[in-house]
Order: structure tokens, then sequence, then C-alpha cells
């Protein structure tokens, strides 16, 4: 099993010790012998350890930044949700495609936010201006919290405050199985616990520094038990040799595993892959040795949201993948709700 994240180096901004969970970090990991530095802004962190940028790579992906969250006005975050609710950014995993490759550049070292309060108050003026209609908030967008919130608690602190409110539901999507530690919230059915799953081969090939699938659903299964409503994002769907029996494989795996009462609340949310020619570079920079495969002329071509062509499946190859999801999930789910293929 893949071990909970502990950073090789953490760096305090100075304001972060002004907050309770910043002080309760930076005596958590002076406890746990980790290397502490200061640093007056994340944007100023550097001379990370390595002889090259594959090595800095690997190491900035070791480092947490602890600081505030000064831009408080939220992103959209269309299909999942309405907006994006920032209590973290970047990643531990090493997922050769993910898209927070380009959107980190040259900063993939982790941050988590301590003014957590200032962070709801914004939340609240959100729901403000769309109630008595329910606001969804996406958690995920920029990292995946559950891999550090087993330190900060950051995330169970915001179950619990959605626990309690009228007009928000919190949402997120995590590709770890350390989830003992979330199971007692008191969620109130207001959190939906997202996986991220698929076939083996892309977890083995794609996916390094993750948990592994058959974690993955065991987890799921702890979150179901503890009444959490459940959701799985397939994601990137990613055409290999084999692949209709291994997202077969997975699906069948996934419905012997969950609870019987799970399984009438679910959700799937089904993401092709895709790239960019931006991404392509940064992805062959970071991990020279991928198997993905990258050939645009094997792609079509999609306008993306960012103003930037993405390579996605051709017509037929989509047309091939939703007819193996469309047709299984209602077969092994028959209430499960299919919410978007992209």
């Amino acid at each position: 099993m893949v071990k909970a994240f502990v950073p090789q180096l953490a760096y305090f901004e100075p304001k972060a010790l002004e907050y309770p969970l910043g002080k309760a970090l930076y005596d958590k990991f002076s406890k746990m012998d980790i290397e502490i530095r200061e640093t007056t802004s994340h944007n100023q962190v550097r001379n990370l350890p390595g002889d090259n940028d594959f090595q800095k790579y690997r190491h900035a992906k070791s480092t947490l930044v602890v600081g505030l969250r000064k831009t408080l006005k939220f992103d959209t975050s269309k299909p999942s949700a309405e907006y994006a609710i920032p209590f973290a950014t970047g990643c531990m995993g090493h997922c050769h495609y993910c898209y927070l490759q380009t959107t980190m550049g040259s900063k993939p070292y982790i941050r988590t936010y301590v003014n957590t309060e200032d962070i709801f108050e914004a939340a609240e003026h959100y729901m403000e201006e769309r109630h008595p209609e329910v606001t969804r908030f996406e958690a995920s967008c920029t990292s995946d919290i559950v891999g550090i919130d087993h330190l900060t608690h950051t995330l169970k602190e915001a179950i619990e405050y959605f626990g309690q409110s009228q007009y928000g539901l919190l949402r997120f999507v995590t590709k770890f199985a350390h989830v003992d530690h979330l199971l007692d919230a008191n969620h109130q059915g207001r959190t939906r616990f997202r996986f991220s799953i698929n076939a083996d081969f892309v977890i083995k090939y794609f996916e390094p520094g993750t948990s592994r699938l058959v974690e993955r659903i065991e987890a799921a299964k702890k979150v179901a038990e503890a009444d959490y409503p459940l959701g799985f994002i397939i994601a990137p769907i990613y055409l290999h040799e084999g692949w209709r029996e291994g997202y077969q494989t997975m699906l069948e795996n996934l419905a012997e595993t969950l609870p019987s009462k799970a399984k009438a609340d679910l959700t799937f949310e089904l993401i092709q892959h895709r790239f960019t020619a931006p991404a392509k570079r940064v992805i062959q920079k970071n991990y020279p040795m991928t198997k993905l495969e990258l050939d645009e002329s094997k792609r079509k071509t999609k306008w993306g949201r960012y103003g930037i062509w993405k390579y996605v499946y051709t017509d037929q190859e989509q047309e091939e993948m939703k007819e193996l999801f469309m047709t299984q999930i209602p077969k092994l789910f028959p209430k499960a709700t299919i919410e978007y293929f992209t």
C-alpha cells in the first residue's frame, strides 16, 4: 500500500503561524524531524534539492508550503460543480497525464492554506448570491486534497462545515485510500466523496505514487459504510491493448465490493484522455520514459475553454467508449447516475 504522504521539506509563510492550523502543523513537523524553512511567499521557494530539473521536480513534489490563501475569488468548476473551493494546491502523485503539470508550471510543490475561516466566509457569499438554489463546491480542482488531509484535517473541517450548511454541497475526488480519519466526520449527507478509478494498466504505468485500484475500491467501501454519498470518476479513459477487458474488470470488481446501500445513490463521471501541445512538452520533460500515447495524428482536435486546442479521441473511438460504459454501468449499477461524458 502507498504510504501516507509526509513532506521531506516544509516551508512556512510567517503569517501562517498566526493561525491555529499553521502553528499546529509547525509543531507537528518539528516533532517529526521534517526540515522546516521560512519563506516570505510561496513564490520565493527556491533552491530545492537536486542537480537538474528532473531531480528538482521530484523534490518539489515532496515539498509542502504552509501559507494563506489570498485570492478568495473562486474559479468556476463546470461540469462537476458551480465553484472550486481552494484549500490546497498541488499533488504528491506522479500521474503522467495530469493537467496540473501545466497549470502548476515551475511550482509543482504542494501548498496548504491555513486561513480556512476566510475561505468559508467567501463560500458563504457565493451561496447567498445563488440562494435559494443549492451551490456545489469542488475541493479537488487544483489538488488531491485527501492526499494531505491526514496531516491538516482541512478537508474534514470543510465536510463538517458543509454538513451544517443549508444551501451548500461539497464534492471532491481522490486517488488515495487514506480515508480513515474522514469516516467519523459529521457530513449529514452533504458531501459527495468520489474516487478516481481506472483500469489496472493505466494505474500501473501512468499513476505512480497513488493507491492501487483494489485499495481505492476498499476505501470506497469504507466511505459507503460511513453513509457518504459516493461517486466515481473514470478518468482518463485511455485506449490501450485490452482496454475493454480492463475497464470491464474494473467495473465488475467495483460492483462486487460495494455494499448494496451504496449502489442506491452512485454517480459516475466519464472523461476521455486528452492533451494539449504545452502539456505534451511538460509531460515529456518530467517523465521522459513515459509510455503515454501522445501522437497528435491519431487524435481529433477540440477547442478548450482556456483558448487552446485539445487532442481527444476520434468520434468512432469515443462512440466505442460510450458503448462500453453506457451499457455496463446501468447493467451493474442500475440505480446509478452517469453525470457526463467528456
